[in-house]
C-alpha cells in the first residue's frame, strides 16, 4: 500500500455527486453549481483548498486546462465553491488542499504582536517562507516577494513591516505562488453535463396529428398540423409532442375504448406500432410524407416550437421486426409471440421488445438507428414510452453514445412507477421526467413532494415534468370538475415546475368524464379519430396563454429548484416564492387549493429572502390581472375566488418607507 507520509489534509462529503460519482450531475448552461466539502487538517495548522473545474477531454492527447478558484470557508471546517459553465457538453470538477504554512504565520504574527509580544523572529521566519516561494513565483509577484522579504528582515521599519505582511496583497501574492507539489487532491473527479436551456425550462402541448382535420370524418395529416401551429404558438407552447406517427398494426387491433375487436375503420391505438408500410422508420401514410413532416418540423421552428416525437419500444405483430428478428421477440410454447400484458391487462396489438435476446448488440444498434434517423428529420427532442420496461444498460448505452454525436437532443421519460426506478432512468441519462404531480391534491402533499424534488440529492440529475393530465390519466383532481379544478391545476403546474405539459385539446375544452372505475377518459382519443374545434375559446385557454406569458418573461419561473413554501393559516391556500438566480426577479405564488369555494386567510411573506426589512412597506403586482397592491410586515391578507381568478402570482416591485 502506498501511503504519503506528507498527507496532513482531509477533503470529506464533497457535494453534489451522484452514487459515489458514478453518474454526472446535471446542469443548464449558466446555472450555478455549488461544491461544498468538509476540508480539515491535524493540529492547529490553517488550510487551504481550491474547487478545479474542465471540459472533459475529447481524444487522446487533448486533455483541457483545469480552471480553479478559490473555496470559501463558512465554519466549522466546512467550506464551499459556486461556479458555472457557459457552454454545454460535459465536464468534471474536483478539490485540492493544503496545509497553508503562510496564513498559518500570519495568524500566529497578528495575535503576538496584539499581546506586545517581540516579533522581530517571526518576521525573519515570514522572510524565510517568501524565499522559498520565489522559484515559483510570477515576475510581477517575484518583484513584490523580494522586496517584501528585505522589509522583514531589516532592523527597522517594524511597523511597516507588520502591515505589509499581514495585507491582503501579500496573502494574495502567496496564495499565486503555492507549492502545488504539497497540495493533495480529492480521491476522484466528479462529473456534470451542461445541457441547454429547455432541458430545464419548456411548455409541452400534446395532441394526436390524426386530430387535426378541420372537416369531420377525415383523417388529420401533417398540413391539417400546420394549421394548428398558430393556435399553439398563440398559447405559447415551445414543444409539441406528437404520439407515435407511424404505420399501425392491423393484427388484433384495438377498437373503440380499448375493445378487444376493431370494427371496419377503426384507426387502432397509434402505440401499435408497425405495419407492412413500415415501422419506426416510417409514417402513417394517412397522415402524409416524410417531406410533409419535415415541413412541418420547419414551420413550427420558425415560431419557436420545436416536435417533439414518441420513442416506443414496442411492436405491433405486422411489424417489420417480427419477420425479419423473431429473436428480438418471446415466442410461446404454441408456436405464438408474446403480447404484452400488465395482468389483469392484456394488450394483444402491442409485442413487448425481448431486451435478453442473444442478438441484443444488433438489437441495441437497431434501436439507436431509430433515434438517430428522427434527428436526421429535424427532431431533437424525444418523449420515451415507458422506459422502465426496458434494460437500464442499454438506456445509458443509447444516450450516451447519442450525446456523443449530436448536441441538445432532449429525452423525457415516461415512467410513472416506484421512485427508485424513476430516479435510476434520471440517473442514467434522462434529461426530464414525469413525475408523481398528477396526483399530489392537498397542501401537504405538494410541500413535502416539491421539497423531496428540490432539497435533496435528487435535485441534481432528476428534472420533473409537472403534466394535469395525458391521454392515459384523467386524474381524480379532474374528474366530473369544473372549469376552476383545471386552472388550479394548471397554475400549479405552471409555477410549480419550470417544466410542465398538457393533453390537448381534451384540457383547455375540460373535458372530464372518465371511463367507468378507471382514471381514464372515456372514449379515449388512444382508439378513435376526433374532430375538434381548434379555434374555440375557453377561459381555461386563455389562462394558458397568459401562464406562458409570464413564465418566459419572468426568470423565477424558469427553474424548479427555487421553491421555498411560505406559511398559512388555511390549510386550503398554499404559497410559495421563487427568486431568480441573480436575485432581480422575486414571485410570491399563492393558490386557492379549493375549487369550490372562496378561501381567504394570512400568508406569510419570507422578508429576509425578498431582503425586504420588517416595517417596510412594498409594493406587489399580480402579473394575472395587472392589479397592484401595498403590502407591509410579514403577514398580509389574501382572498382568493375559484370562478373568478383562483391565484396570485405577485411581483415584488419596489420597496418603500412607511409613510
Amino acid at each position: 500500500m502506498k501511503i504519503d507520509g506528507h498527507k496532513r489534509v482531509s477533503i470529506r462529503n464533497v457535494k453534489p455527486q451522484i452514487d459515489c460519482g458514478k453518474y454526472p450531475i446535471k446542469r443548464i448552461i449558466d446555472e450555478e453549481i455549488t461544491v461544498e466539502a468538509d476540508i480539515f487538517g491535524d493540529g492547529h495548522d490553517k488550510v487551504d483548498a481550491v474547487l478545479l473545474y474542465r471540459e472533459k477531454k475529447k481524444g487522446k492527447g487533448r486533455e483541457k486546462k483545469w480552471q480553479e478558484q478559490p473555496m470559501v470557508f463558512e465554519g466549522n471546517d466546512h467550506w464551499s465553491s459556486t461556479f458555472k459553465l457557459t457552454e454545454t457538453g460535459d465536464y468534471e470538477y474536483t478539490l485540492e488542499s493544503w496545509v497553508d504554512h503562510f496564513s498559518t504565520w500570519q495568524d500566529g504574527l497578528e495575535k503576538k504582536a496584539a499581546a506586545n509580544q517581540n516579533i522581530k523572529v517571526e518576521l525573519l521566519i515570514g522572510a524565510e517562507l517568501m524565499e522559498e516561494a520565489l522559484p515559483r513565483a510570477s515576475a510581477p509577484n517575484k518583484k513584490k516577494l523580494k522586496d517584501w522579504i528585505k522589509l522583514l528582515r531589516s532592523e527597522e521599519h517594524e511597523e511597516r513591516a507588520l502591515s505589509e505582511a499581514l495585507s491582503d496583497g501579500a496573502s494574495r501574492t502567496m496564495y499565486e505562488s503555492r507549492d502545488r507539489n504539497k497540495a493533495f487532491p480529492y480521491e476522484r473527479n466528479l462529473d456534470v453535463r451542461v445541457e441547454r436551456k429547455k432541458a430545464l425550462f419548456s411548455a409541452w402541448y400534446e395532441f394526436f396529428p390524426r386530430s387535426a382535420s378541420p372537416e369531420k370524418g377525415r383523417h388529420g395529416t401533417f398540413k391539417d398540423c400546420e394549421n394548428v401551429l398558430p393556435e399553439v404558438a398563440k398559447m405559447g407552447f415551445d414543444t409539441i409532442y406528437f404520439p407515435p406517427i407511424h404505420p399501425i398494426g392491423r393484427s388484433h387491433r384495438k377498437g373503440l375504448n380499448n375493445a378487444t375487436e376493431a370494427e371496419e375503420g377503426d384507426p387502432g391505438s397509434p402505440w401499435a406500432i408497425g405495419a407492412k408500410e413500415g415501422g419506426h422508420k416510417a409514417i402513417h401514410p394517412e397522415l402524409g410524407t416524410m417531406k410533409d413532416f419535415t415541413s412541418l418540423v420547419k414551420k413550427a421552428k420558425d415560431m419557436d416550437i420545436e416536435i417533439a416525437l414518441d420513442f416506443a419500444i414496442q411492436c405491433a405483430p405486422d411489424h417489420p421486426y417480427v419477420k425479419e428478428h423473431p429473436q428480438w421477440f418471446k415466442w410461446r410454447p404454441d408456436g405464438t409471440v408474446q403480447y404484452a400484458e400488465n395482468p389483469p391487462k392484456k394488450y394483444q396489438d402491442v409485442l413487448p421488445v425481448n431486451f435478453e435476446t442473444e442478438d441484443w448488440e444488433n438489437l441495441w444498434e437497431e434501436l439507436k438507428s431509430i433515434v438517430e434517423f428522427w434527428i436526421d428529420k429535424g427532431v431533437n427532442v424525444f418523449r420515451v414510452d415507458n422506459p422502465h420496461t426496458k434494460t437500464f444498460p442499454f438506456w445509458e448505452w443509447c444516450i450516451k453514445e447519442i450525446n456523443k454525436k449530436h448536441d441538445g437532443i432532449i429525452f423525457l421519460a415516461e415512467a410513472f412507477t416506484r421512485p427508485r426506478v424513476m430516479e435510476e432512468l434520471a440517473k442514467i441519462g434522462f434529461n426530464q421526467s414525469y413525475s408523481y404531480f398528477t396526483w399530489r391534491n392537498t397542501k401537504e402533499e405538494f410541500q413535502e413532494y416539491l421539497t423531496q424534488l428540490t432539497k435533496t440529492e435528487v435535485r441534481e440529475y432528476y428534472r420533473p415534468n409537472f403534466w394535469p393530465n395525458t391521454p392515459d390519466i384523467l386524474p381524480i383532481s379532474l374528474e366530473h370538475k369544473d372549469e376552476p379544478s383545471f386552472i388550479t391545476r394548471l397554475i400549479l403546474a405552471a409555477t410549480m415546475s419550470s417544466n410542465y405539459g398538457l393533453y390537448g385539446p381534451v384540457f383547455e375544452f375540460n373535458l372530464n368524464e372518465p371511463y367507468p372505475g378507471k382514471e381514464e377518459y372515456i372514449h379515449s382519443e388512444k382508439y378513435q379519430i376526433y374532430h375538434w374545434d381548434w379555434h374555440r375559446n375557453t377561459r381555461t385557454k386563455e389562462m394558458i396563454s397568459i401562464l406562458n406569458r409570464i413564465r418566459k418573461e419572468n426568470a423565477a419561473l424558469q427553474t424548479t429548484w427555487n421553491i421555498e413554501f411560505c406559511d398559512t393559516d388555511n390549510d386550503q391556500i398554499i404559497c410559495y416564492s421563487k427568486i431568480d438566480q441573480d436575485e432581480t426577479n422575486k414571485l410570491i405564488i399563492v393558490v386557492n387549493l379549493d375549487p369550490n369555494n372562496t378561501q381567504s386567510g394570512w400568508v406569510s411573506v419570507p422578508l429576509k429572502r425578498l431582503k425586504i426589512e420588517d416595517g417596510d412597506s412594498y409594493s406587489v403586482k399580480d402579473l394575472l390581472t395587472g392589479a397592484s397592491y401595498i403590502w407591509q410586515n410579514e403577514w398580509n391578507y389574501v382572498e382568493l375566488h375559484p370562478r373568478a381568478i383562483p391565484a396570485h402570482i405577485l411581483k415584488v416591485e419596489t420597496k418603500k418607507p412607511i409613510q
